[in-house]
């Protein structure tokens, strides 16, 4: 018997809210130890010294070989592909027909007719579904994360962030650091191995993900941990890496917009597993009112309407007005102090807030409130030490987006649901104040302005 697709999985939960509300599937993990020291300490590092983080175990990645792999990119990805050389990356970004985000990679040029799409695989699944039911010559392999894939990765990525990292590259190169470009890539001689390299920051901060051969991989971390020895170096776990994140204004799972009339080939095809779970005190009847536009999570600047592509026309028209936009929420700290208390003693208890990351579905969507209006969702919450404050990513009304307006997130479900990392509890309100996203000062100053005068 074929296994369940995700439009059967819909059919018998009688529809997409009820499939992802009472879904037993875990948010994403990352397949790497929790924590090399504490995760305090491993997000202090890359404000102070410099991070090591291991990639190569929690992302997906499809590979697209072909003359018409860019093709395929282009008609999918909201992003102009004018000039897109070897050696360069760049996020990117798909809609559904209506111009609702269906996820985002980053995409590497690594040679001639040559990508590799890196991430979360829900926009991953959507671009392999067009490649294989379209007419492109390409090919593609997919090299799922390590929960997935039996055996270890194709490739190893150790990304290196803080003040110190480039400090850290010139020791492992035994040259200068080289004027690379944000979101560039470049070759450098670890080890007496060729490592590529692209320039970038995970957290705000500035670093280089360094990858290459999966055999290569533990010659080049022996090699990263000798020379980074006393220069501070910290190893990062998952509970810490899983915030970074928050710093840097990434949202890392949006509900993807794939549950609409248009989409039911695509579900399909799509395997049961793949549709994820829904958490939060968001909730809705209608899946659409949890869809977000790349305008509503801060992807307006990759937006180019050079080039056709699925989404195109309804981007058009929501560029004129978008209704939301992406904030970070500073929750009040007596409230979170009070939701926590909540575990002492006995009385009603407030949804088990985890630290450093209190994300307990695949996505989350929790309600922001002015007064009793709805003004958005909050989508990404936790902890981060180099603040001192329990933050989360939002998508909120323009109107009520100015720095240091006074809202209201709602935490916990009501009713409860069937989810088993869901206990039962009662709904708390907490206040937050709006603040910028990214929150980081560097992130938002000199990282991303960096990042939007080079980036293509």
């Amino acid at each position: 018997m074929a296994p369940e697709n995700v439009e059967e999985a819909m059919g018998r939960a009688g529809g997409p809210v009820p499939l992802l509300r009472n879904s037993p599937a875990a948010p994403h993990t990352f397949p790497v130890a929790p924590e090399h020291s504490n995760w305090r300490s491993e997000q202090h590092a890359w404000r102070e010294t410099v991070a090591l983080l291991d990639q190569s175990h929690h992302m997906t990645d499809l590979f697209l070989d072909g003359p018409e792999a860019l093709r395929l990119l282009s008609e999918l990805g909201v992003n102009s592909f004018r000039s897109f050389p070897v050696d360069k990356a760049k996020q990117f970004v798909g809609v559904n027909h209506d111009g609702y985000v269906i996820g985002d990679a980053i995409l590497f040029h690594l040679a001639e007719d040559s990508f590799d799409l890196v991430g979360h695989p829900m926009i991953i699944d959507w671009v392999q579904y067009n490649l294989e039911t379209g007419d492109y010559d390409a090919t593609a392999r997919r090299d799922g994360n390590s929960i997935v894939r039996p055996g270890p990765p194709e490739l190893f990525r150790y990304e290196l962030q803080g003040p110190d990292a480039g400090a850290l590259v010139e020791r492992l190169t035994g040259e200068a650091l080289p004027d690379v470009r944000f979101f560039n890539m470049t070759t450098f001689r670890i080890a007496g191995l060729d490592v590529r390299a692209l320039r970038h920051g995970m957290a705000g901060q500035p670093g280089f993900e360094l990858f290459g051969p999966w055999e290569h991989g533990e010659q080049v971390l022996d090699a990263i941990l000798v020379a980074g020895a006393d220069l501070g170096l910290v190893r990062v776990g998952a509970k810490g890496y899983s915030t970074a994140n928050l710093e840097s204004g990434w949202v890392p799972a949006p509900l993807p917009a794939i549950w609409g009339e248009e989409m039911r080939a695509y579900r399909e095809w799509l395997p049961a597993p793949s549709a994820g779970s829904l958490g939060g005190s968001f909730a809705s009847g209608d899946i659409a009112d949890y869809y977000l536009t790349p305008y509503e999570l801060g992807y307006g600047r990759h937006v180019a309407f050079d080039h056709d592509f699925v989404g195109r026309a309804a981007l058009e028209r929501q560029a004129e007005r978008p209704a939301r936009t992406k904030v970070t929420l500073v929750w009040d700290d007596d409230d979170i102090t009070r939701a926590f208390g909540t575990l002492f003693g006995p009385g009603d208890k407030a949804k088990y807030i985890d630290l450093p990351k209190a994300r307990y579905a695949l996505y989350q969507a929790d309600t922001v409130l002015v007064g009793d209006t709805v003004v958005g969702m909050s989508l990404d919450c936790g902890y981060l030490a180099n603040e001192e404050a329990f933050v989360s990513l939002a998508s909120i009304d323009v109107a009520h987006a100015e720095v240091g307006t006074e809202v209201t997130v709602l935490w916990g479900e009501e009713p409860n649901t069937t989810k088993p990392q869901v206990e039962p509890h009662v709904q708390v309100p907490v206040r937050a104040r709006v603040a910028p996203a990214p929150f980081v000062d560097f992130a938002r100053t000199g990282y991303r302005a960096d990042r939007d005068s080079r980036a293509v």
